[in-house]
């Protein structure tokens, strides 16, 4: 087998602010074959998340950042093309953390074989990957939805808001509201993933709308906003409310620190339970949750929608959509 000739996208620089194009550097390069114990992939899919913006700038935090001048990596599925690894062979579907690159040189280790005759191999990075498995955290664990309550989800269409507003559903809510951007995602939202009220964030205050669809309040937040919706959310907490604080996109381009909500006191007052979440802190659950999930894409109780860009060259294009609200479910690049 001669050396392949793949793509690769680099961290040219740190942005400041939002990320631009000139952060990044597409490079072709040259994949060596597998030694004693590796596999070389295909990549087919890759997935692009809103964290890996704080991983492009330098300083700790839960993940290493990104080097400059290296390749980025995520989650990517792809098929094995060679392998000197007895346990996985050649023309399996695996798992791994190497995306950004059409073709990943891997020890077996990194990587996990998927059964592609119960899902799609798209799936694995969506309904029954990392980002609905936060959602299932978040409403099961972090601010467990009981029979009856009322949730509050924001970033309702995105990849871990949309499966967290049908989980709500799924486990006892009554009701359940989501915010999002725009008419059309709003739209989708209440048709489509089967929310009861959703909030478009971009027509008014997030606070009167929210006070407007639970006039009695709400006893659960799911965020992945921050700011203004966490405000209103701690507004309209009942006494003993719980919020999973998931991601906070709207300050992850701040070049100066974020103000946080005016209304903390009413956390006291209500005894409210605010709980952050990392998933990378409880994946000894993701098998379980697997194997619910793949019931429930298979029966249609959780349904899930991807926005898709392809080729490698389109990966930067579709990170940046997904810090911007470009994406409806779940953002993913097919290579």
């Amino acid at each position: 087998m001669s050396m392949i000739v793949s793509r690769e996208v680099r961290l040219a620089s740190r942005p400041v602010g939002v990320p631009r194009p000139e952060n990044f550097e597409l490079v072709e390069t040259k994949v060596p074959e597998p030694g004693a114990g590796q596999i070389l992939v295909r990549n087919t899919w890759m997935s692009v998340d809103p964290y890996m913006r704080g991983r492009m700038d330098a300083g700790a935090s839960y993940v290493e950042p990104f080097g400059v001048g290296h390749v980025l990596e995520g989650h990517a599925v792809g098929e094995v093309i060679a392998s000197r690894s007895p346990g996985i062979p050649v023309g399996a579907t695996v798992i791994h953390f190497a995306g950004w690159r059409e073709h990943a040189l891997l020890d077996a280790a990194d990587a996990t074989v998927l059964d592609v005759s119960i899902a799609r191999p798209q799936d694995y990075l969506d309904g029954l990957g990392q980002t609905a498995f936060t959602a299932y955290l978040a409403v099961t664990e972090i601010a467990r939805v009981r029979a009856g309550d009322v949730v509050f989800v924001s970033g309702a269409a995105g990849a871990v808001g949309s499966v967290a507003g049908q989980l709500a559903k799924k486990f006892g809510a009554a009701r359940v509201i989501g915010s999002a951007g725009g008419p059309e995602k709003t739209r989708v939202l209440t048709e489509e993933f089967g929310f009861d009220v959703a909030i478009d964030y971009r027509a008014g205050s997030v606070a009167d709308q929210l006070a407007a669809a639970a006039p009695d309040g709400i006893d659960v937040y799911i965020d992945n906003v921050g700011g203004d919706h966490l405000e209103a959310a701690i507004g309209a907490l009942r006494m003993y409310g719980r919020a999973a604080l998931v991601g906070m996109i709207s300050g992850y381009n701040a070049t100066d620190p974020v103000p946080g909500p005016v209304n903390l006191y009413d956390i006291v007052v209500k005894q409210l339970t605010l709980r952050g979440l990392l998933v990378v802190e409880h994946l000894d659950r993701a098998p379980a949750y697997a194997a619910a999930a793949t019931r429930w894409l298979a029966d249609g109780s959780l349904w899930t929608k991807q926005t898709v860009f392809d080729g490698i060259e389109r990966a930067p294009e579709a990170f940046l959509g997904v810090l911007g609200g470009a994406n409806t479910g779940k953002m993913l690049v097919r290579l």
